[in-house]
């Protein structure tokens, strides 16, 4: 494309031609670490419901405004994370505005204390401020978790902690258990409830060698995603007491979020509890593997300052930094793929400061047959296409 056909060109139509690329690129490649959902076909997606009456008995009626199938998936849901209750949830984002608004009129304070890179404060356009009229107040921008001393020693008051497990943008980081149990045990000292931003809480068991239910049990209150780890169409619950619930379902009516039918969601739902959650910890001890092996094989290329973060991954899924330009290191990816059908970086590459660029790994089924050889090769065709 000519320079001043590119200046012609809509910016909207720029800003698409990489993820377009980025796309077709992923679905012909023959080898790849993960298969996000938004690379596939309708007909992909579509085979996620093969043998749906393995799931959950067809010749049911259909659901009709959060009965039938929609209440099978809340119960199946609460007993999977201990909790009295659940309710299901188009979105993750309305689940989680909802839950915390209705933790403020029950401990009459809107102060919500939260880290500044959580979901709602860096993916929501203000949410909690301007729909559900809380007081979002940060605990800490740093890229970690927050502490217990930040939790113990904040200035003001606050009615409910929102932990975020893992800070997906800060690396998909946790903390320890120990150090978990420390910041709701600094919180009930403050009379704060304490809610967990669970939307990847599936694959937490590994770090903490602890089951679900005792994850969740610290809480008052979860909300889990069924599309992020278990790769279901969408949709999120809210579990915790069922006085709680009955009440968020209130609110979901008021939201908007009661929706007619949602079985196809439903049914990609349970099609990921039955079949993901139980490899998560396969992916999150392969993702180690793979994790070593980038950082073996960016030394040998001779790339000493390229980062894997953490070190080790907390989940499935981290961060790789690389010394240079987002869009140098975007079209290396993309390139690679297109040329030899092996995509290693899939997702797209974005700016962490000043010469640093950064990208999201993540490791599920079809990255189980990548041996850490295989990785350090890829790198290697990968460090020669940045070079050029």
């Amino acid at each position: 494309m000519s320079d001043t056909a590119e200046q012609a060109e809509p910016a909207e139509e720029r800003r698409r031609r990489p993820r377009l690329r980025l796309v077709a690129a992923h679905r012909e490649a023959r080898r790849v670490l993960a298969r996000p959902g938004f690379t596939t076909t309708l007909r992909q997606r579509m085979a996620l419901l093969d043998d749906a009456a393995a799931l959950y008995d067809l010749d049911e009626p259909s659901d009709m405004y959060g009965n039938g199938i929609v209440a099978a998936l809340e119960e199946r849901t609460a007993a999977l994370l201990g909790t009295e209750a659940a309710a299901f949830f188009p979105t993750g984002t309305m689940a989680q505005q909802v839950a915390l608004r209705c933790w403020a009129g029950r401990t009459g304070n809107p102060a919500v204390a939260l880290h500044g890179l959580s979901h709602p404060e860096v993916h929501e356009r203000d949410a909690l401020s301007r729909v559900g009229g809380l007081r979002p107040v940060r605990l800490t921008d740093e890229a970690r978790q927050p502490t217990a001393d930040e939790v113990r020693g904040f200035e003001e008051p606050f009615g409910a902690l929102m932990l975020e497990l893992p800070l997906r943008d800060a690396g998909f980081l946790l903390p320890t258990w120990d150090e978990l149990t420390e910041v709701v045990e600094a919180a009930r000292e403050r009379d704060a409830v304490v809610h967990f931003d669970g939307a990847r809480l599936w694959e937490c068991t590994v770090r903490f060698g602890r089951p679900l239910a005792e994850i969740a049990g610290l809480a008052d209150s979860v909300y889990v995603s069924f599309y992020k780890s278990l790769k279901g169409y969408g949709g999120a619950a809210l579990a915790g007491p069922r006085t709680l619930v009955e009440e968020a379902k209130a609110w979901r009516h008021r939201y908007g979020g009661l929706l007619f039918q949602q079985f196809p969601t439903v049914l990609s739902a349970l099609a990921g509890l039955e079949r993901e959650l139980p490899r998560l910890p396969e992916y999150v001890a392969h993702a180690r593997v793979v994790a070593a092996a980038l950082r073996e094989g960016f030394a040998a290329a001779g790339l000493p300052w390229a980062r894997v973060h953490p070190e080790v991954p907390h989940t499935h899924e981290f961060q790789v930094w690389l010394p240079g330009d987002a869009d140098d290191a975007g079209e290396a990816a993309l390139r690679q793929g297109e040329e030899t059908g092996t995509m290693l970086f899939s997702r797209p590459w974005d700016s962490r400061g000043p010469g640093i660029a950064f990208t999201e790994v993540g490791v599920e089924s079809a990255g189980l047959e990548w041996t850490a050889a295989d990785v350090k090769a890829a790198v290697t065709d990968f460090a020669a296409r940045l070079r050029a």
